[in-house]
């Protein structure tokens, strides 16, 4: 999972700057309210009327969330970023109001920048650097880069994390804790999501990136997994250059990957460029089980090389090498998610519907009260409507099928509680940007086929278990005459006991129809209470007046009821 920060100021330590706490709280406050007068008081039977469709109301929300968080910029842009890639916790209209949010903040102001550096390294800028850029290469929310030049002439880019950014990041932070706690109000949500995992998911990897040191310790161990890879460059970092709040790399800056038409001039084939990045990421999740989390285009490089290395692949084009930087987002895919990786790729290959449910459960996906039998159901449709399937006709049958299958299987979409871990998350968000990129350089880019080789090693790592598996299904036919006859003895004996149970679809049926029938009972005794109150004069009577309290008290009951299903 994404690394442990080391030697980040305890949040105790750091002060808070009030007047951003009370904008970022006041948000989240406007929208709990929000959430508490359309989504709990108006589900009431009596008043839901007036409710609204909630997907355009949250999208709405989303939008505005994404205004603060470019106007203050800090953790909120990370958060926005964050939730934009959580389609397993939120609706994916919600993540698409989120996503494309742009780090990309106003530039600190350069002599602040210079002396925390100075503060760092315990030197003057000239004595560590003889010419140092006050024009950064890039600003973000949390740091920015400059181009410098070390004593002996080599070239390197200097990142610095912004002066004042813990007290920044440890205010948002304490902020979006007290709103989650807000959030663990509602039992559908506590049902759904597991609020605690994912806030510390947040916090643990916001705070990693406030820690330069740890980037550096990441970069050094992707440059030993790539030493011997004759096309794959990562900087070199300079420790004796660098610190907490600084870190000094080799400048390996060159075409950016996603800028095609620089990379036609210079002659690189595109589509050689596109296995040489997929293939390389492939390392990464199946061999070293290291993953560089961020590969967007502003951290890959395509550079020229005079000469091919041996063992290196350029197509028609001209020699190159993809140089990858930024290390602040990485996730280890630790052994628990590899075995279950296994199991998935082994029962994804024989089409074994509830295998697969099973690796989602064994990667823990799956949270509490999830119906296996029901997901099952759905890879089994999946399986039947798309195996075989040729890649250049998948994205059309996935177009022309997907409205069915979501109309199939809608409510146990919305029901069912499903949850990635980090190093999950993490892993799928790398590849989603990793196969946008290969596809733009290569509209003919076939992952499948690139997949398989790394696949069947993960598989074949997990060959005993087939075979065991192979060994346990021989087992269980060899039982079935013995469990047959025992079956046939118990129907000739009288003793034989049939189960049923209405279909799941049945059960939600039946279960909307009571609850139906006893909120109207409810609404029914409450109006007649209150319509005896009024008939009898409550002035006048005290039986009126106990009438129109039971009314009050049972239409009250019935709407936390309403709130609670």
């Amino acid at each position: 999972m994404p690394s442990k920060p080391s030697g980040n100021p305890p949040a105790a330590h750091v002060r808070l700057n009030r007047r951003r706490y009370v904008m970022v709280l006041m948000f989240f406050l406007r929208a709990a309210a929000h959430a508490v007068v359309h989504d709990v008081l108006l589900r009431s039977p009596l008043v839901r009327i007036l409710r609204s469709d909630p997907i355009p109301r949250w999208c709405q929300i989303a939008r505005r969330y994404r205004v603060l968080a470019i106007e203050l910029g800090g953790v909120l842009i990370k958060l926005g970023q964050f939730l934009s890639t959580r389609v397993d916790v939120l609706p994916v209209e919600v993540t698409e109001a989120l996503a494309g949010l742009q780090d990309e903040v106003p530039a600190a102001d350069s002599d602040v920048v210079i002396a925390q550096i100075e503060e760092d390294l315990g030197r003057s800028i000239e004595s560590i650097f003889p010419h140092f850029d006050r024009q950064p290469l890039g600003a973000a929310s949390l740091a920015q880069a400059h181009a410098a030049w070390l004593p002996d002439g080599r070239s390197v880019v200097v990142k610095v994390l912004r002066p004042g950014i813990e007290v920044l990041v440890e205010t948002d932070l304490r902020a979006i804790s007290t709103a989650i706690r807000w959030l663990k109000v509602w039992p559908f949500i506590r049902r759904r999501i597991d609020l605690d995992a994912l806030a510390d998911e947040f916090v643990s990897t916001t705070r990693a990136e406030l820690d330069l040191a740890l980037e550096a310790q990441h970069a050094q161990r992707m440059a030993a997994s790539f030493a011997d890879h004759p096309q794959i460059r990562i900087p070199a970092v300079y420790p004796e250059h660098s610190a907490r709040r600084t870190l000094t790399e080799e400048n390996v800056s060159g075409i950016k990957i996603a800028d095609g038409a620089a990379l036609e001039r210079a002659g690189i084939d595109r589509a050689a460029l596109a296995r040489v990045l997929y293939r390389a990421y492939m390392q990464q999740f199946f061999v070293h089980h290291f993953v560089h989390a961020d590969p967007h285009p502003g951290n890959l490089f395509v550079r020229l090389l005079e000469l091919a290395p041996p063992g290196s692949e350029i197509g028609e084009g001209v020699p190159f090498e993809v140089a990858l930087v930024d290390f602040g987002m990485v996730t280890e895919i630790p052994e628990r998610l590899r075995a279950a990786l296994r199991r998935y790729v082994i029962a994804f290959s024989v089409r074994d519907a509830a295998g697969v449910v099973a690796a989602y459960r064994d990667l823990g996906i799956l949270l509490a009260g999830a119906d296996t039998d029901q997901l099952t159901e759905v890879v089994e449709s999946v399986f039947e409507r798309f195996w075989g399937v040729e890649m250049a006709d998948l994205s059309g049958r996935v177009q022309a099928e997907a409205s069915s299958l979501l109309r199939e299987f809608r409510h146990l979409l919305i029901a069912t509680p499903v949850q990635f871990q980090v190093d999950l998350l993490f892993a799928n968000r790398a590849l989603e940007l990793l196969l946008g990129l290969v596809t733009r350089l290569d509209p003919r880019f076939d992952p499948w086929r690139e997949t398989v080789p790394f696949a069947r090693d993960l598989a074949s790592e997990g060959a005993s278990t087939w075979q065991q598996r192979v060994r346990d299904e021989a087992a269980r036919l060899a039982r079935l005459p013995g469990e047959a006859a025992a079956v046939l003895t118990r129907a000739r004996r009288g003793r034989l006991v049939v189960k049923s149970a209405l279909a799941p679809d049945a059960q939600r049926a039946v279960q909307r129809v009571e609850r139906a029938v006893d909120r109207l009972s409810l609404s029914v005794l409450a109006a007649a209470c209150l319509v005896a109150g009024a008939v009898l004069d409550p002035r006048q009577s005290w039986v009126a007046a106990l009438s129109v309290a039971i009314g009050a008290a049972v239409g009250l009951w019935a709407l936390l009821r309403g709130w609670r299903r």
